[in-house]
């Protein structure tokens, strides 16, 4: 497995540049986290919007349970709210670097957050495929 590259020197006449760009780094993070909660509170609340939509249709009706979207969509949010987590983390550290005059690359965390959301992905696609069928 091949290790982060070495730091790279932060010559002064560029801090300013990488202060910036680490700002933007952080907030595209945040957008992410935001979105990626809003769609767990999408999933989650589109299953008890289908029962009480059942029940509205046909009173005499006894929908079946939230199934697994209401815990998909609770990991969504909490994913979301560690991405905002890790997005602070990850800022502070590279402000930290961008001081001492040398920043890395951190391979891990992308490796990190890749493995989260495809995690969560894989759990999503299995749900979908084995309730295909269900009305």
């Amino acid at each position: 497995m091949k290790q982060d590259p070495p730091p790279a020197p932060v010559n002064d006449d560029k801090r300013a540049t990488e202060y910036l760009a680490n700002e933007r780094t952080f907030l595209a993070w945040i957008r992410t986290s935001i979105a990626v909660i809003s769609l767990g509170f999408v999933v989650a609340k589109f299953s008890v919007w289908l029962r009480e939509l059942a029940v509205r249709l046909d009173p005499q009706m006894h929908p079946p349970e939230n199934g697994a979207s209401l815990p998909i969509g609770v990991a969504m949010m909490a994913l979301g709210g560690l991405l905002a987590v890790l997005a602070a983390w990850r800022y502070h550290k590279v402000n930290l670097a961008i001081e001492r005059g040398q920043v890395t690359a951190d391979r891990g965390l992308v490796i990190l957050v890749t493995v989260m959301i495809s995690a969560l992905a894989i759990i999503m696609i299995v749900y979908m495929l084995m309730t295909a069928g269900r009305p």
